[in-house]
C-alpha cells in the first residue's frame, strides 16, 4: 500500500465527534440563548404591521336586458392570461395611486411621508450632507415610492382574481388603502367608457348627418337616370327588355333554320327518289299523306287481285290487262302526288328562308339596343350599389348611434369587487412565537454543526480505518555533525532556569560526546524504564509553566531540544496542546529521526511531512496535519528519503519563516540536537527549551553546551507528571 494511501486510510469517529457537543454545550448554550434573547427583543419591541386584502372579479357584468341587440351571452370577451396581466398593471398604476393618496391625505402621515418623522440622528446626518434630505424629492413621489413598498397586486393563479394586498402600521388605513384603490380602479373603468362613450356620439352624430345627405343623392341619381333612358325597360328575368327580346328572337330564328333545313334535306330526298325512279316509301312524308296512303292501298288490292287471276286466266286476257292498266295509273297518281309534296316542302322551305332573313334583321336591330342599354346598365348598376353602400353605412352608423345613446346613464364595467378588506385585528408581522422558536432551533443547529464542523477540520474526530495497516518507517542513520567540546573549569558552573540559578558541579559533567544532529538522522536507542519515575532537581518547570511562558513573552517560535532521546519529546507535544487549548493557532513541527512528536498525535507515522517537503515532493497543505486530541497542528517527519530531503536543508529557515507568519506559534522539536543543529530554526521571538525526564549528567552537560553556544535563556522542562490522550509515558531513554 502506497504513503498516500495509508494516510487518507482514516475513518470518522462518530464517538468522538458528537462528543464535541457535550464537551462545548455551554458555549452552544449560551450562544443560542443570546440569539433567542435578540429575536424576542426584536419581536417585543419591532412595529407591528396589519395587513388586509381586497379581491376583484374580472369579468363582463352585462345584464341580459342591457346587452346589445343581437348577442348573446357567449359573444362576451373573455380575458385571458396576458389581459389579467395588464388590469394588474393599471390597478398599480400611478394615477390611481395618487387618486387614493390624495383622497386618504397619505400625505399628512409620517408612515408615508418620511420627512415628518425624522429622528434628530437623521436631522444631523441630513446637516452634515452625510444622508440625502427626503424634503428634496417631491411630495407625491415619496407617497407614491412608500405605497409601493407596502403594495401587493397580483392575478390569483388559474382564475381572474386580482388581489389588492397592502400592509400598515394602522389597522384601518391597511383595510382602507386597498377598498380605496379598487374604488378607484372601477371608477377610472367608468370614466373611460363614459369618456369612450361621448368620444362615439360625438364622433356619430356628424357622421350621420353627412351619410343622410349622401344616400338621398345618390338615390335621386339613380332615379334620374333610370328616368332620362326609357331603353332601360326591364322585362320578366329583372334584366333590360332589349336584352330580353333579342334572346327570345335569336331562339325563334334558330328555329326557323332549323325548319327551313329540314324541309329542304326532305325535298331533295322526293326529288332524288323521283328522278331516280325510287321507292317512295322511304321518305316519311310521302307516307303521311292520306292520298298516297289511299293510293298504296288501291295498289296493293290491284297486285293481290292480278295475283289470283294470273292462276286462271292467261296474261293477255282482257281483265288482268285492264287491272295492269289501273295498276299503272295508280303509280302515275303516287308520283304526281310525290311531287306534289315535294313542291310542297319547297314551298315551305322558301317561306321558312324569308322568315328567317325577317328575323335576322330583327336580331341586328336589337343586338345594337341591347349593347347601349348594357352600358346604361352598368351605370345604373354603379349608381345603385354607391346608393346601397350608403344606405348600409347609414343604418350601421344609426344603430351604433342609438346603442351608445342608450348607455348613457348605465355603463357596466368589467371588474366588480367581490371581497372587501376588513379591518385585521392581528398583525402579520411581528409573530412572537414563530421568530423567537425559530431563532433558537436555528441558532441551536448552528452552533451544533459549526461544532461539528471544528471537531471534524482538527483531526480529533480522525481515527485510522479498521483493518488499516501501515509499514513501519526503518530508522536511518545519517552522518553526524560534530559537536564542539567544552571543557569545564573546576568552579562551579550556573546555570539560570526560569530566572532561578542553579548550581552544576563540574564533577557532575563528563566529556561530552559528538551530539548527533536530529534532521542528519540520529538514531536513538532507549534503556529499561524506570518503575517509578525520579523528579528532576535541576530547577525545571512543568508543563502548563512553559506554556504560560510562551502566552506570556508572546514568542513565535519554540525550539526543544531532547537529548534524552524519543520519550523526552513528550514535553513539546504536551506544551503545543497546552498552548493551543488557550485558543492560539500553534503548529509542532516533528524534526526526530523517528517521529516522536508527530506519531502520539496522528496514532501513524506514515504522514508525509517536512521530509516531503524538503524534498519537493508535496505542498504545505499536504503536510500539515490535525493533532487527534487537540486544535493543534503538526507537521510530521515524512515518508521521503532523508538523504535527498537534506540536500535542501538550507530552505529550512524559509519554511520555518512562511510558519510563522500562518501561526501564532511554531514549536520544534528537535531532539538530541546542538546548537548548531538548532541555529537555523531559531529566530526573532524565539523561546528555547530543554526537555528533560531526569536530572543526570547527560541533561546537565547538555544544557552547559547550549548555554556556552549562544543560548543564556535556556529552560528546562519535564513533562513528568502530566498527561494526556496519545502521550507516551515518560520514561527514561537515551540516545546513542
Amino acid at each position: 500500500m502506497s504513503d498516500q494511501s495509508a494516510a487518507a486510510d482514516v475513518d470518522v469517529d462518530l464517538r468522538q465527534l458528537f462528543a464535541s457537543l457535550a464537551r462545548n454545550w455551554l458555549r452552544i448554550l449560551v450562544i443560542t440563548l443570546l440569539v433567542t434573547g435578540l429575536a424576542f427583543a426584536f419581536a417585543w419591541l419591532a412595529t407591528p404591521h396589519y395587513k388586509a386584502t381586497t379581491q376583484l372579479k374580472i369579468q363582463l357584468s352585462e345584464s341580459a336586458y342591457t346587452r346589445p341587440a343581437g348577442t348573446n351571452e357567449d359573444d362576451k370577451p373573455v380575458l385571458d392570461a396576458e389581459g389579467v396581466a395588464t388590469e394588474v398593471q393599471v390597478i398599480s398604476s400611478s394615477d390611481i395611486l395618487k387618486q387614493v393618496a390624495a383622497d386618504l391625505k397619505l400625505g399628512d402621515k409620517p408612515e408615508f411621508n418620511y420627512a415628518l418623522g425624522m429622528s434628530p440622528v437623521t436631522r444631523l446626518l441630513v446637516i452634515a450632507g452625510l444622508k440625502s434630505d427626503p424634503e428634496e424629492i417631491p411630495l407625491e413621489e415619496r407617497v407614491l415610492t412608500k405605497m409601493r413598498d407596502k403594495l401587493n397586486v397580483y392575478g390569483v393563479e388559474k382564475t381572474r382574481v386580482i388581489a389588492v394586498e397592502f400592509s400598515s402600521e394602522d389597522p384601518q388605513l391597511a383595510a382602507d388603502i386597498p377598498n380605496a384603490i379598487a374604488k378607484a380602479y372601477l371608477a377610472y373603468q367608468a370614466d373611460a367608457k363614459t369618456k369612450s362613450n361621448a368620444a362615439a356620439t360625438a364622433f356619430l352624430g356628424p357622421e350621420i348627418d353627412d351619410l343622410q345627405k349622401q344616400v338621398r343623392d345618390a338615390e335621386a341619381k339613380v332615379a334620374a337616370f333610370r328616368s332620362a333612358q326609357s331603353d332601360l325597360l326591364m322585362g320578366g328575368n329583372n334584366s333590360v327588355l332589349a336584352t330580353q327580346q333579342l334572346s327570345e328572337l335569336s331562339t325563334e330564328l334558330s328555329r326557323v333554320r332549323a325548319s327551313r333545313a329540314s324541309a329542304e334535306a326532305t325535298a331533295e330526298r322526293v326529288r332524288q327518289a323521283l328522278q331516280n325512279g325510287g321507292s317512295l316509301d322511304a321518305v316519311p312524308e310521302v307516307l303521311s299523306s292520306d292520298l298516297i296512303q289511299r293510293l298504296r292501298e288501291r295498289q296493293i288490292e290491284l297486285r293481290t287481285n292480278i295475283a289470283d287471276l294470273s292462276t286462271t286466266l292467261l296474261d293477255n286476257h282482257p281483265r288482268l290487262r285492264a287491272m295492269r292498266s289501273q295498276l299503272a295509273d295508280l303509280d302515275g297518281q303516287i308520283r304526281n302526288e310525290a311531287q306534289k309534296i315535294m313542291r310542297g316542302l319547297l314551298t315551305q322551305a322558301q317561306t321558312a328562308q324569308a322568315r328567317e332573313n325577317q328575323l335576322i334583321s330583327d336580331v341586328n336591330k336589337l343586338k345594337a339596343a341591347s349593347s347601349r342599354a348594357g352600358e346604361e346598365q352598368v351605370q345604373l348598376d354603379a349608381l345603385q350599389r354607391e346608393a346601397n353602400v350608403r344606405r348600409q353605412q347609414l343604418e350601421s352608423y344609426m344603430a351604433s348611434f342609438r346603442e351608445v345613446s342608450s348607455r348613457k346613464n348605465y355603463l357596466p364595467v368589467d371588474a366588480s369587487v367581490f371581497s372587501e378588506a376588513r379591518v385585521p385585528s392581528e398583525p402579520y408581522f411581528p409573530k412572537l412565537v414563530p421568530i423567537v422558536g425559530a431563532a433558537l432551533v436555528g441558532s441551536l443547529l448552528l452552533m451544533s454543526v459549526i461544532t461539528l464542523l471544528q471537531e471534524l477540520f482538527s483531526g480529533r474526530a480522525m481515527r485510522p480505518a479498521p483493518g488499516a495497516r501501515f509499514e513501519r518507517i526503518e530508522q536511518v542513520a545519517m552522518s553526524a555533525m560534530s559537536a564542539p567540546v567544552v571543557h569545564p573549569e573546576p568552579a562551579p558552573e550556573v546555570v539560570e532556569v526560569d530566572d532561578q540559578p542553579t548550581t552544576v558541579e563540574s564533577e557532575l559533567v563528563p566529556e561530552p560526546e559528538p551530539a548527533p544532529s536530529v534532521l542528519e538522522g540520529a538514531a536513538a536507542a532507549g534503556s529499561e524504564p524506570q518503575a517509578e519515575p525520579v523528579r528532576s532537581s535541576l530547577g525545571e518547570i512543568d508543563v502548563e509553566k512553559a506554556a504560560e511562558k510562551l502566552i506570556a513573552s508572546g514568542a513565535a517560535r519554540a525550539i526543544f531540544v531532547s537529548p534524552e532521546g524519543d520519550e523526552a519529546a513528550a514535553s513539546a507535544v504536551l506544551v503545543a496542546r497546552e498552548v493551543s487549548d488557550a485558543g492560539l493557532r500553534v503548529l509542532l513541527l516533528d524534526l526526530t529521526a523517528s517521529g516522536a512528536a508527530s506519531r502520539p498525535m496522528l496514532d501513524s507515522g506514515v504522514f508525509p511531512g517536512i521530509t516531503n517537503l524538503l524534498a519537493s515532493e508535496a505542498q504545505f497543505s499536504d503536510v500539515i496535519h490535525a493533532d487527534l486530541y487537540s486544535d493543534c497542528h503538526v507537521v510530521p517527519v515524512g515518508t521521503a528519503d532523508p538523504v535527498r530531503a537534506m540536500r535542501a536543508a538550507d530552505r529550512l529557515p524559509i519554511i520555518m519563516q512562511s510558519l510563522t507568519t500562518a501561526y501564532d506559534l511554531v514549536i520544534v522539536e528537535c531532539g538530541p540536537a546542538d546548537a548548531q543543529g538548532i541555529s537555523r530554526l531559531v529566530g526573532d521571538s524565539t523561546e528555547v527549551f530543554m526537555s528533560m525526564l531526569q536530572a543526570d549528567d547527560e541533561v546537565a552537560q547538555a544544557a552547559v553546551e547550549l548555554i556556552e553556544s549562544g543560548y543564556p535563556d535556556l529552560t528546562l522542562v519535564t513533562p513528568i507528571g502530566h498527561e494526556t490522550p496519545g502521550n507516551p509515558v515518560p520514561g527514561r531513554r537515551s540516545a546513542a
